[in-house]
């Protein structure tokens, strides 16, 4: 069975360490739920262009090249990047609950007015290179506990309003994944109890001295989180 992962720093392992001498700053990981995914799996073949910052955008023009009549499964995380995601997290962490909300609620706009009709590009160009591949489509995970308590934490009112753009990325990924006929995989709730700021987070916190791996799965995220909800709709 050929496997192809592609998409963003979720599906590349940002956050998970060990990352693999690929001469690129994509940051994939041997930890990543890909890698852990192919080592446990009878593939004949593994292609693995998910990459850090990667928007659908990116995905299309860079990525399915590794697309072929022997691919049986795709799988792929992308959509945060083309939200806004990565500015909101900086903007949440730093910037006040006012400027939170207010960068949350810019997110979900930029969700409605446009990454639709960019999946919908993405998703039938994948169609068209793998034809005879099920495609498996994975959420994200909310990011903070509710109540939770944590060293540089936000206020429950910035943490809800996080969560809940979240949900609402993944309502939109999940309806277009359906229209193509592709697998949508809910993380959310193999995450719940592991947000940041729970007893056991599977999520980075913010990092002054790794901040590109802030609100990125760590490696137990990918194992634990990841992995295991890909293996039950695979």
């Amino acid at each position: 069975m050929g496997y192809v992962a592609l998409g963003d720093s979720y599906s590349a392992g940002l956050g998970a360490g060990d990352y693999l001498p690929t001469g690129t700053n994509c940051k994939r990981s041997s930890r990543a739920y890909p890698v852990l995914w192919a080592s446990a799996h009878k593939v004949t073949s593994f292609a693995f262009p998910a990459c850090n910052h990667a928007r659908t955008s990116d995905v299309l023009s860079g990525q399915l090249g590794a697309l072929g009549a022997g691919t049986r499964l795709v799988t792929l995380t992308v959509g945060g990047m083309d939200a806004g995601f990565a500015g909101v997290m900086t903007t949440c962490a730093l910037g006040g609950t006012s400027r939170c909300l207010s960068a949350v609620a810019d997110a979900r706009t930029a969700v409605d007015r446009s990454l639709g009709d960019s999946l919908d590009r993405l998703y039938s160009a994948i169609r068209d290179r793998a034809p005879a591949a099920r495609v498996v489509v994975l959420g994200y995970p909310h990011l903070y506990r509710l109540r939770g308590t944590c060293e540089i934490g936000l206020q429950d009112s910035a943490r809800a309003a996080l969560n809940d753009g979240v949900d609402h990325l993944d309502a939109l990924i999940a309806r277009r994944a359906a229209a193509h006929g592709f697998t949508f995989a809910d993380v959310r709730p193999a995450f719940a109890g592991h947000e940041i700021c729970s007893r056991s987070p599977w999520l980075h916190s913010v990092d002054v001295l790794a901040p590109t791996e802030s609100y990125h799965p760590t490696s137990p995220g990918q194992s634990h989180g990841y992995l295991p909800v890909l293996d039950r709709v695979s």
